[in-house]
């Protein structure tokens, strides 16, 4: 019998590096960080990241985005190891991904907000949330044509790669406009249908769950509904809406899982998600859920009501739920090792938290731990008081023994 070679289908993981700079406006420590993250985004997209590199600028350079030095650093580590991909942490200019792609022949050139893209489409599971990943795509690459389709016509995939541009490679501008014309249109009547749902559950209290990407919402949301939600530790596990019905002291009620936020996020995303968020608009009550283990929450709390404010969802009474209290390490009173803090320390951060936060507008502020089901009794009655005060302005002869919303119609709930 003759020996056939075996062919592998094994496919080798992509990789990367990272580039950043630190500017006046983004400090050594801020650039790190959002590099941090950006390596997590690639690691959600499949990615390994081999190395990162950090200039210090200004302002980045309007032609390559880091200034001829550094340009040639990356060049000679670039050309002695294997990488596939160029991964900048803020958008680039169609001008700037043109002449990078000139010096870093037949390596991709993506910046943050491509990758994002890219994650979604991934992530993307109902015909609504593919079309709006789609026109965010498009939206993107628009501008960007002229260069885009001579440099897709050179790859086999990868981030960055699937979407509109893999089967589009011939398209001009004009084809590109009515295939985003024709999105609009689709997605203006799945958004008919998700507003008539919406009205109809109006009967109901309805409850979104908001914050960062990757703060546990729907692990939290998991143990509330006592349902089967998919969580995981990545960014933007959950792209699409997902509503379950629930009940508190007899009391019916809507839980709604929205999609994460996250700094630098596209507009193009947040501008074909309109039906999405209107899910966040829709709702009477917030829980805003905080990644509390996070060195950065603070910061992360300013983008989420950044972006509530620009879909004009920043006046709701809010809950402010700091998840991952398990995980939480604060500084010691002292000022010591945070290691060396004592439950003490922990009791007067978490007093003043609370009390700063509430100052700041925040109706309600409570402390969890989701997946260790920490202090969530508490979260729940004090969800109870809410969903009570707004049922009740609903409904004020509500009598929970004749089950009136009980027998709901559970497709509406999809």
């Amino acid at each position: 019998m003759l020996n056939t070679p075996l062919i592998s289908t094994h496919k080798e993981q992509e990789t990367a590096i990272l580039i950043g700079v630190i500017t006046q406006k983004q400090n050594a420590g801020k650039t790190k960080e959002y590099l941090d993250e950006l390596a997590f985004l690639a690691e959600t997209s499949g990615v390994k990241t081999l190395k990162t590199f950090v200039q210090r600028l200004n302002f980045p350079d309007q032609k390559t985005f880091v200034g001829k030095g550094k340009l040639e650093e990356i060049q000679n580590w670039v050309a002695l190891n294997p990488v596939d991909t160029l991964i900048f942490d803020d958008e680039l200019s169609p001008s700037q991904v043109r002449n990078l792609e000139k010096i870093f022949e037949n390596k991709k050139v993506l910046d943050r907000s491509l990758l994002i893209l890219n994650i979604f489409s991934q992530r993307a599971r109902t015909d609504q949330a593919k079309r709006q990943v789609e026109l965010a795509q498009y939206k993107y690459l628009l501008p960007r044509l002229t260069r885009m389709w001579s440099h897709l016509s050179k790859q086999k995939g990868g981030i960055g790669m699937r979407g509109p541009g893999e089967k589009e490679l011939e398209t001009d501008k004009r084809i590109v406009q009515d295939r985003i014309a024709f999105l609009k249109e689709k997605l203006e009547k799945i958004d008919k249908q998700a507003a008539t749902r919406r009205k109809e559950r109006s009967r109901l209290v309805r409850i979104a769950l908001v914050g960062y990407t990757n703060v546990g919402k729907s692990t939290l949301m998991r143990k509330l509904t006592k349902s089967d939600v998919f969580a995981e530790n990545k960014l933007f596990a959950t792209i699409d809406s997902t509503v379950r019905k629930m009940v508190l002291g007899h009391i019916p009620f809507l839980l709604t899982d929205t999609v994460g936020f996250i700094r630098k996020l596209p507009t193009t995303l947040v501008e074909s998600f309109k039906s999405t968020l209107d899910e966040i608009r829709d709702a009477n009550i917030l829980i805003h859920v905080v990644d509390i283990s996070h060195p950065s929450f603070e910061e992360q709390i300013d983008i989420v009501n950044d972006t509530l404010a620009e879909i004009g969802a920043q006046d709701k009474p809010t809950l402010l739920v700091f998840n991952k209290l398990d995980m939480y390490q604060p500084e010691s009173e002292e000022g010591l090792d945070k290691h060396l803090a004592t439950e003490e320390d922990l009791k007067k951060n978490l007093e003043r938290l609370e009390a700063g936060y509430l100052k700041k507008n925040a109706q309600y502020v409570a402390f969890i731990s989701a997946e260790k089901n920490e202090n969530m009794d508490k979260l729940r009655n004090v969800l109870l008081e809410l969903v009570r005060e707004k049922h009740f302005g609903i409904y004020p002869n509500w009598d929970a023994s004749k089950n009136e919303l009980f027998n709901w119609q559970e497709d509406l709930l999809n």
